[in-house]
């Protein structure tokens, strides 16, 4: 590591967190022309005093419309019952992190963020300054730009500039300077001389481990003060315990050892003296009584307007998430916010944020550490615990060192409302626990999840069994619970095959292999646009194609000899869809145990060391790719090369492959060499998440290929964006590298049929047959025998006497029609013909507009003989 950076958590970096120690501040980039719209989309209720807002930011980059995910929550500084305060750690305590949900749960937190910047290198402590309680727990450093969020006494919010001022006092009336509080080693600027060369640091209970600072640049000396007298003295040594309650722990190093050496002994009285002051000596705070104070980086907002970064933003660069807090011009409100880059969420830049910030009413503000450490969490109204509100960027809630709590500091009110928690809407039969739950007039929760209700179905819509509801017909089902003196009542809706709009099977990118499960959610949607996922054991399921069976939800596969494709038929209450899976074949390439090539290590840039060994596992040999990112600059990589000289056959469309993850949330990436010599660098994850093994995926017909093709690498990349949040040390397992070969879905014949209206004479491939019943015309539909058209178009045709209803598949298309109903399902998605099918001279005939729209017919009409020609 550099002296002259310093390694610090960036608020929107993707891999590298190094802040340049460079004096010089970035200007505000040029705004894009066109005006960003912020809209409101939602909002609730956390506790008297403080509200969740939900918005969309839209905009353009690059000419294309974009959308972000934003949320608030809004506290009223002014609201005696309802305050803001920093969250530290695990239990309370700096080194220990904890995500922000874990520190919200244990503080009961009403709501929160993720708070200040932290060098991810070190102990993990904060960068800036922290009260918490009204209690000092840590100092800000000695760093031009630093902005910090306080509040006074009296709740006035303040975002300024602080440092910190301290010194110890011997027995002999000698002095020497405090470097800080709770402070991990950096570098100051400018000069890039280290912080705690020749310099004196306490550290108090708050500081959770006994190694403290001690990154070899230094030999401490410690000093164990309590009750304002020194009790030990370790030379050139640590004192292996946490500071106690009633003291602290000196560490000194070069010139303060010696003042150590000089001026104290053990017996003798230590006088401390510290405290934080704003930078610029004009402003008066009364830092001694702020109720809170958490650091931050750079100031965003000032006097509602778009300010001049007060660090430089150049390692912030590109779309991320993003954390931020800030104060209303009238000093009555702060604002938490976070933004999302995630799925469709794209993330914001720090201009954008900026003008995101402004949008929601911020006065003044500045931002707090984001990228994949942005978290918030609430409580939803009537529950006791909160839940993570955002979508973060990495998928995992990482645990940082601080946040920001939202908490309730109201008495027990009366009730103000009772209510059920149950879903938007039930279905047939489901078993859904219902909850009962409530809140007082300072909207906290008053009804605990041991609290035991009586619960009823006045309209004997279903059944209870305890507070788990069956629903048994369609329509409203009302239910009741009665706790105590508090009796509540709900209409929820039961919805069964007439109240859906659609169904669909969740699973179009599965590539079926024999041995293997597949969970198959299904989701319905109702016709007023809720959708929620139908449980496992209410579907009924078909496979057509393959041998296996679908139990709990669960696809599991027997085998696929003989299967080109499989379609999947799930019903539910008579409604159906169906999914239908193209049969490719797969080939492993690269196994360790039968198949393998030639493959050595390569690190990029200099610093980094790879290493490739073969492991084994059960019996099974895989490849293990070991890294060490610690040293080098900028993007790393740790490289399993592999020998290009052997082509993969034929053209295959996927690339899957085992990993064994190691959570470093480095990506993963390949490098496939095509026939024209071109290298294309294909992602197979974003960030490896996850710990033991997983398959992945990755479709290779989104490339141009050349085919052949070969596999140049397989690699470990650490970007040189957001480096500090991804381990630097880790290994991955690769093995059963496979290229899968697509399949197609197959359309049954194509034959040609001619049918004239009113006549029974047909002809298929020209060759002439009769029809029992002509094809007609009724209210300017024409309708069609379906049997007769579907066998001489290929497809199968199925009758259900019972419900008058027929079914007709062909290829990957499936169309349920009842007899004098105009609504039909089409491969789950409700839709009204003009005319209903019917019965004509015991022959099912049905429109010929719904059969060639959606059965992928080719329809020919000649007006003048009046004759239809399908293809």
């Amino acid at each position: 590591m550099s002296k002259h950076k310093l390694w610090i958590r960036m608020s929107s970096i993707v891999l590298s967190a190094v802040i340049s120690m460079s004096p010089l501040l970035s200007t505000t980039q040029v705004y894009a022309a066109t005006e960003p719209t912020v809209t409101l989309v939602g909002q609730d209720i956390l506790t008297t005093g403080a509200v969740l807002k939900k918005y969309v930011w839209k905009s353009t980059r690059s000419n294309k419309e974009y959308m972000t995910n934003g949320n608030v929550i809004e506290v009223d500084l002014t609201n005696p019952y309802v305050k803001l305060d920093v969250m530290t750690g695990t239990n309370n305590q700096l080194t220990k992190e904890q995500s922000i949900l874990g520190m919200a749960t244990e503080t009961k937190a009403v709501a929160g963020v993720n708070g200040d910047f932290y060098n991810t290198k070190a102990e993990g402590v904060p960068m800036g300054p922290e009260i918490s309680n009204g209690q000092l727990v840590a100092t800000p450093p000695y760093l031009p730009g630093f902005y910090s969020f306080a509040l006074t006494k009296d709740n006035v919010p303040i975002v300024d500039l602080f440092t910190f001022q301290g010194s110890i006092k011997a027995k002999d009336g000698a002095k020497f300077a405090l470097g800080g509080i709770n402070k991990t080693y950096y570098w100051f600027e400018p000069g890039g001389e280290h912080s705690h060369i020749d310099a004196m640091f306490m550290y108090t209970n708050a500081w959770g481990q006994v190694d403290r600072s001690n990154d070899g640049v230094t030999v401490p000396t410690e000093v164990l003060v309590q009750k304002g007298i020194i009790t030990k003295i370790a030379d050139n040594a640590i004192i292996d315990m946490i500071a106690p309650q009633d003291g602290y722990i000196l560490r000194a190093s070069g010139k303060a050892a010696d003042f150590v050496r000089e001026h104290m002994k053990v017996g003798d009285p230590l006088v401390t003296d510290y405290e934080i002051l704003p930078q610029d000596p004009s402003k008066k705070y009364d830092a001694k009584n702020f109720k809170m104070m958490i650091g931050g980086h750079t100031i965003m907002v000032d006097g509602g307007q778009a300010t001049e970064f007060s660090r430089t933003v150049d390692d912030l660069c590109c779309y991320r998430s993003r954390t931020a807090i800030g104060y209303s011009q009238d000093m009555k409100k702060a604002y938490l916010i976070t933004v999302d880059n995630s799925g469709e969420s794209k993330g914001l830049s720090m201009t954008e944020l900026q003008q995101f910030m402004i949008k929601v009413g911020v006065w003044k503000g500045m931002n707090l550490d984001g990228g994949g450490s942005t978290q918030m969490v609430a409580r939803p109204l009537g529950e006791f615990n909160p839940v993570l509100v955002n979508k973060t960027e990495t998928g995992v809630q990482r645990k940082v060192v601080n946040g920001v709590g939202v908490y309730s500091t109201a008495p027990k009110g009366d009730v103000s409302a009772l209510f059920i928690q149950a879903p938007e809407f039930l279905f047939l039969n489901e078993q859904v626990p219902l909850k009962f739950k409530g809140y007082d007039i300072f909207y906290n929760p008053v009804v605990s999840d041991n609290v035991v209700a009586q619960w009823s179905s006045d309209n004997q819509a279903g059944t209870f069994n305890e507070n788990v509801f069956t629903p048994t017909k369609v329509g409203t089902a009302k239910v009741t619970a009665k706790s105590g003196n508090g009796t509540q009542s709900a209409e929820i809706p039961v919805v069964g095959r007439d109240q859906l709009a659609g169904l669909r099977i969740s699973g179009s990118d599965i590539a079926l292999s024999e041995g293997s499960s597949y969970k198959l959610p299904v989701i319905a949607t109702t016709k007023s646009g809720k959708s929620r996922e139908v449980p496992a054991e209410l579907i009924q399921w078909e496979v057509l194609g393959m041998k296996g069976e679908v139990k709990n939800g669960v696809l599991n596969v027997e085998s696929l000899a003989g299967a080109t494709q499989v379609q999947l038929i799930a019903r539910y209450d008579g409604y159906s869809t169906m999914l239908t899976l193209a049969i490719g074949k797969d080939k492993v390439w690269y196994d360790l145990d039968t198949n393998a090539v030639m493959t050595l290590s390569r690190p990029l840039p200099e610093g980094v060391t790879t290493s490739v060994y073969i492991r084994e596992e059960n019996k099974n040999k895989y490849l293990e790719l070991a890294y060490d990112f610690t040293k080098g600059e900028g993007t790393k990589w740790a490289y399993a090369d592999m020998d290009t000289g052997i082509q993969i056959e034929g053209q295959p469309q996927l690339l899957k492959l085992k990993v064994n993850g190691d959570e470093s949330l480095n990506a993963l990436k390949t490098e496939i060499k095509d026939n024209s010599g071109k290298i294309y660098y294909v992602e197979l994850t974003p960030n490896i998440n996850w710990k033991g093994w997983k398959q992945l995926s990755v479709d290779l017909s989104a490339y141009d290929l050349k085919y052949p093709i070969s596999v140049k690498s397989v690699y470990v990349v650490n970007d040189k964006m957001g480096q500090d949040e991804r381990a630097a040390v880790g290994k991955v397992g690769l093995d059963d590298i496979t290229f899968s070969y697509k399949g197609q879905i197959t359309t049954p014949s194509n034959n040609s049929v001619k049918l004239t209206v009113n006549k029974t004479a047909v002809t298929v491939n020209s060759k002439n047959m009769t029809l029992e019943q002509a094809p007609v015309i009724i209210s300017g539909n024409t309708l069609l025998p379906i049997r007769f058209v579907t066998d001489a178009l290929g497809g199968t045709v199925r009758w259900d006497d019972n419900e008058r209803k027929v079914t007709v598949i062909r290829g990957d298309k499936m169309i349920d029609l009842w007899i004098d109903n105009p609504d039909l399902i089409v491969i789950g998605k409700r839709i009204t013909a003009e005319v209903a099918p019917r019965i004509m001279k015991d022959v099912t005939m049905v429109p010929l507009r719904i059969l060639s729209e959606n059965l992928g017919w080719k329809v020919t009409w000649d007006e003048k003989t009046q004759q239809i020609t399908l293809q």
